[in-house]
């Protein structure tokens, strides 16, 4: 005599059991992708600011340099006029204005072989315990060599006040004029451009540039 068995029929409860499983298992996959994600993104934000206080630290690295080059010009081996009629290159001087790429930065600072010619690499900035040199050049905003007059040179159009006629006067056309009713006028001066070139680890370069007068 065979005994017929009924069908097991699966609880209510383990069905219940069975999707809250599934649940579980996809919210703990979100939680781990959460975690890689907030991971990524701090290793992002201390990497951004590592970076941030790397170029910080090369600008006040390059803020040195003009300084320097600066100091050359006014009271150093440029501080003569008649010395910087010509090219100096001891100095990393130019007595007349150098080619630049198409970013304005001399090509003397971007090629070794090059600035060679310009300056001499006796004058670099080394800072050891950073990994970083510095190197400039200063260049005359000059056609030719000799002394400077605004047919051949750029130069800084600079105006004083008139006294009490209480009027702008231009120096070009007072301070070297006979019977000049404003001597104290400044009178034009030549305008030069430094341009600093600060390589750090990695190969990183960054670039300044000022232009400036002796007075």
């Amino acid at each position: 005599m065979k005994h017929l068995h009924a069908p097991r029929r699966t609880s209510r409860v383990e069905t219940q059991r069975g999707i809250v499983l599934v649940f579980a298992l996809i919210t703990l996959v979100i939680l781990l992708i959460g975690a890689v994600a907030i991971s990524r993104s701090i290793n992002a934000s201390q990497f951004m600011t590592g970076n941030l206080g790397f170029k910080r630290d090369l600008s006040n690295q390059g803020e040195r340099a003009l300084q320097e080059a600066m100091e050359a010009v006014r009271n150093g081996p440029l501080a003569d006029v008649t010395v910087r009629n010509d090219d100096l290159k001891s100095a990393n001087y130019k007595a007349t204005i150098l080619p630049t790429n198409a970013d304005g930065i001399p090509t003397a600072l971007l090629s070794d072989d090059e600035f060679k010619s310009v300056g001499s690499a006796d004058r670099d900035i080394q800072i050891d315990d950073l990994s970083v040199k510095v190197r400039y050049v200063v260049d005359r905003l000059a056609a030719a060599t000799g002394n400077c007059g605004p047919s051949l040179c750029a130069m800084a159009n600079q105006t004083t006040f008139g006294g009490g006629s209480s009027e702008w006067i231009n120096s070009q056309g007072n301070s070297g004029a006979p019977k000049d009713s404003n001597p104290g006028a400044t009178p034009q001066q030549p305008v030069y451009r430094i341009t600093v070139r600060v390589s750090g680890p990695r190969k990183t370069l960054s670039f300044f540039q000022s232009t400036f007068t002796t007075n």
